[in-house]
């Protein structure tokens, strides 16, 4: 077929913090330098921010450092942390944890609670003020190699490419991007990643990566119940000590709040559901008030990258590099990833930019000195310093898993590194028991005022997808639905999925089978990560489809 071609010196996929502050450094360190360099960000969202999604309380550290007038140029940072609180909840009541006792590392003060799908929408306007040419509704769909074996550039996806596989009208092929350099910021789980570990061995000699659900909800309460700047996290109920997960609540500016839960998806249970768990934390009296005669304005759920520094794969690949969560840069127990995404595409640019317009080379080479800026830089210093945290929940749960951490970071605020590293011993979707050796869990009915079901919440997503088009998440063997995951499992993708997109349907006298409702997807790729068998496979859709998360 042929298709048009497009030439960059760098092409990035993903307009996130990590794609976006790589476009940004790109064209400042050239702008310097007096040299031109062309640089391309590709974003699958239908706009800049649509799929960014995230609690969010950001470290303003990167920002300093990419942009130190961002305050004058009008960042949407504007509510400072004033208030942090760390609560451990039981199922009546609820303890707050002095916070003398918090490790320095984990308090809030000093940073913003923002949208990060509005920062995004900024640190855009500042790359496209500097040259960047950023691309929204088009999927990178597939990588393009040169002869030798290294990387390209990227395919976009087709448009208007009918279920059957057959052109609808007003079809458009994909076009090719190529580049010196590929930088790869398509966030937790990208397919192109999961593409480039399985070629060029980026996984070997690495823990495997861990991973976590995040839902998160934005609402708008009653005045006499806002505190803007006041910063809530959770432990405990409703999760049980065996299973990792937390709560947060974040006081926005204009009487809004952000409530968010993180189930770890290494749980054992096949009947828990992560959604309904999320809804019913709700309904704790430590915060069941501040939603009385509120506004649930927006709903989202993200995977979110959990193995920390010993889960990182090999950055760099010939005639590219991994940066932000697609490499999985999340400080778990800061519950924060922003700030290291951005530091990362920052790296990679620098990196980038000496290779072309320095040592004038280009094409398919490793970006070595990327991986040796990052050993040498603070990202990789904070990272360190919470390395054992995950290990210890998962191995201790939570009381465990809480005193060792405690001492872990104390000795760490201490100057004293503890010298062993724990490791990850378990894939996610390996961790799941029969549903025989399980006990059901009865969920309440949702209230509809604090507490709600899944396909309204898919509402307020803004979720749509082109109805006639391929389905996106796809099953190797599709028997295994029932033959195994029903058979064995009760079918735990009915309840990890957040979003309704998988239902066992039973009809009279017909055996079950798996129905897939692909248009409910909210891209969280929770079943490319859950699945018993790694049966599914999420795909990236048609280029501008999913959920609309800017103002989250």
């Amino acid at each position: 077929m042929q298709r048009d071609v497009m030439a960059y010196d760098v092409v990035i996929t993903g307009a996130g913090p990590a794609g976006l502050s790589a476009a940004i450094r790109l064209k400042q360190l050239a702008s310097a330098a007096g040299k031109e360099l062309s640089v391309c960000v590709l974003e699958k969202g239908a706009q800049v921010g649509a799929h960014t999604l995230s609690g969010a309380v950001i470290d303003p550290i990167a920002i300093n450092e990419l942009i130190p007038d961002w305050r004058e140029r009008g960042a949407p940072l504007l509510t400072e942390v004033t208030e942090d609180r760390f609560l451990l909840l039981r199922e009546s009541g609820s303890f707050r944890i002095p916070s003398c006792l918090i490790p320095p590392l984990m308090r809030n003060h000093g940073n913003y609670i923002v949208s990060l799908g509005k920062v995004c929408v900024w640190l855009a306007e500042q790359a496209e003020a500097l040259g960047v040419e950023i691309y929204p509704g088009f999927a990178a769909a597939e990588m393009l190699y040169h002869e030798d074996g290294s990387v390209k550039g990227v395919l976009t996806g087709d448009m208007g490419v009918a279920k059957n596989g057959s052109h609808r009208s007003g079809y458009t092929p994909g076009m090719e991007l190529h580049a010196k350099y590929t930088l790869i910021a398509e966030g937790a789980r990208g397919s192109l990643t999961r593409q480039l570990e399985a070629r060029f061995g980026l996984r070997a000699g690495r823990d495997v990566q861990k991973y976590g659900i995040g839902f998160k909800e934005l609402w708008r309460v009653d005045p006499a119940r806002h505190c803007e700047g006041r910063v809530l996290h959770t432990l405990g109920w409703p999760l049980d000590s065996h299973t990792g997960g937390g709560g947060f609540l974040y006081h926005l500016e204009e009487n809004r709040v952000a409530v968010g839960y993180v189930v770890h998806l290494d749980y054992a249970n096949p009947y828990l559901s992560p959604f309904d768990e999320f809804q019913r934390f709700k309904t704790h009296p430590a915060l069941h008030e501040v939603f009385a005669g509120g506004e649930r304005l927006c709903y989202g759920a993200r995977t979110i990258t959990e193995g920390g520094l010993q889960s990182i794969p090999r950055l760099t690949f010939p005639g590219g590099a991994l940066i932000g969560c697609s490499a999985g840069f999340v400080n778990l127990p800061r519950i924060k990833g922003s700030h290291n995404a951005m530091k990362s595409g920052m790296l990679a640019a620098e990196s980038a930019f000496r290779a072309i317009c320095v040592e004038g080379r280009g094409g398919s080479d490793e970006l070595t000195s990327y991986a040796r800026l990052l050993e040498a830089s603070w990202l990789r210093e904070e990272l360190d310093a919470v390395r054992n945290v995950k290990p210890a929940l998962s191995r201790w749960g939570l009381w465990g898993g809480m005193a060792y951490a405690g001492i872990d970071l104390w000795s760490g605020h201490f100057g004293l590194r503890l010298p062993w590293t724990l490791h990850h011993s378990m894939a996610d979707h390996a961790s799941l028991k029969p549903s025989g050796a399980c006990r059901p869990i009865e969920y309440p009915r949702p209230d509809g005022v604090v507490s709600f079901d899944k396909l309204s919440s898919v509402y307020l997503s803004g979720a749509s997808h082109e109805e006639d088009q391929p389905v996106h998440l796809r099953l190797a063997r599709p028997e295994l639905a029932i033959e195994h995951n029903l058979k064995i499992y009760d079918a735990p993708e009915q309840r990890y999925c957040p979003a309704g997109v998988y239902e066992i349907v039973r009809a009279t006298d017909q055996p079950p089978r798996l129905q897939i409702n692909a248009s409910n997807c909210i891209h969280c790729k929770v079943c490319d990560v859950k699945d018993p068998l790694q049966n599914i496979t999420w795909v990236t859709p048609e280029g501008g489809g999913g959920p609309v998360y800017v103002d989250m």
